[in-house]
């Protein structure tokens, strides 16, 4: 075991980040941005000259602060589908010469993909529209010090299509609540008594780069295939090119779900050489600040994910590596910079004399033989090869 800083110590990095650097790939310069990656994990192609954005649906007061990101996770995907049709059919920027697409994802999830219809160009380069998230360096990561009120986009460059970019986004935020306000779906939750979608969280914008990352298979020799449940780990997957094995949102029958990931997996390294697996659960009650709950999905992956997975799989043959993509404390309810902890299992993992602990947590991994590692060290540990990124 050891402790892996994902990116680096000062860096509460997102899920896409972390995701990218654990894969051995530049969270940075291979990335196409938040936006773009959750995209194509739905199936949509963004196109040249479009900027897309990650999107949370949110509950505010009204008067831009935030009262709720997640619109008190109660919302359901088929009420952000609605919500995400009437921004669009609402052509908010119709004047501004730029059409605005909004698609839901899972949940209160979505994107915005901007195009411009006339005029300059659109770019990227502009700051977060969410006070939880900050863009630094073109990579986000979680804010520590989050105000809770939505801050104004601004360009990051002298670029007029940036500065056109950050207009278009500030005038879409404002226009959108007062559609929202008065949205038949949000009427009816009102009703019911659940928390209004009345805002929306806008944050890494990306578009299409002038050259993508090196193929997964060209990059480390092998084939591979990958199973995720959310839309931008599909997006990675798709991005660098590991087969598609999507499986999507948890249902209601949480063991029953995760045997099912076991049963996948076991069928995905039959016909791969390798798989990465991405189980979501534990990190929504880390932002819920519902530690007893994450405690119980970690059990049920322990139980149902696990329990399966070990009892089939053969470790003489199998080397296996178990980390998260990045911390989220319950105690903070969100994402942090803490090391995290990893596991190596399987052939060749370890020596006849070394003792084995019996528990696998930040406490054990920080006394283990392999030290604390970086992100980028994963995957040539678990392929046995120089613990460096290759170029």
């Amino acid at each position: 075991m050891g402790l892996v800083d994902v990116i680096g110590p000062g860096t509460a990095p997102e899920s896409d980040a972390g995701v990218l650097s654990l894969l051995g790939y530049d969270p940075v310069h291979d990335s196409p941005g938040r936006g773009v990656l959750e995209a194509e994990g739905i199936g949509i192609r963004v196109a040249s000259g479009e900027v897309a954005f990650r999107l949370n649906f949110a509950t505010t007061n009204g008067a831009g602060t935030v009262v709720d990101q997640r619109v008190g996770r109660s919302l359901t995907t088929h009420e952000s589908e609605a919500l995400a049709q009437s921004l669009t059919h609402g052509d908010l920027l119709q004047d501004l010469g730029i059409e605005a697409t909004v698609r839901a994802t899972v949940g209160h999830r979505g994107v915005l993909i901007l195009r411009a219809r006339s005029g300059d160009a659109l770019s990227p380069r502009v700051t977060n529209a969410d006070p939880f998230y900050e863009r630094v360096g073109g990579m986000g990561r979680a804010r520590a010090d989050a105000d809770r009120r939505i801050p104004e986009v601004r360009p990051e460059s002298d670029d007029p299509a940036a500065a056109r970019t950050a207009t278009a986004v500030n005038a879409f935020i404002a226009r959108s609540a007062l559609r929202l306000a008065g949205d038949p779906t949000n009427a009816r939750r009102a009703i019911a008594g659940k928390p209004v979608a009345n805002g929306i969280l806008l944050r890494n914008a990306g578009t299409v780069p002038s050259s993508l990352p090196k193929p997964w298979r060209e990059r480390w020799g092998i084939a591979g295939a990958a199973i995720t449940e959310m839309p931008v780990e599909r997006g990675i997957a798709r991005l660098i090119g590991l087969a598609d094995e999507y499986v999507g949102p948890m249902g209601p029958d949480r063991d029953a779900g995760y045997r099912e990931r076991a049963e996948r997996t076991l069928r995905a390294l039959s016909r791969y050489p390798f798989v990465y697996v991405h189980l979501k659960g534990p990190d929504e009650p880390g932002h819920d600040g519902d530690a007893p709950r994450k405690q119980e999905i970690i059990e049920a992956i322990d139980r149902s994910f696990f329990g399966p997975f070990f009892a089939s799989v053969d470790l003489d043959r199998t080397r296996i590596v178990v980390t998260a993509d990045h911390a989220t404390p319950a105690i903070l309810r969100a994402h942090s910079d803490d090391p995290v902890p990893l596991l190596l299992v399987g052939a060749r993992a370890a020596s006849a004399t070394e003792a084995v602990p019996r528990t696998f947590g930040e406490q054990a991994a920080s006394i283990g033989v392999l030290g604390r590692l970086h992100g980028s060290d994963v995957m040539p540990l678990l392929l046995e090869r120089s613990v460096r990124t290759p170029t």
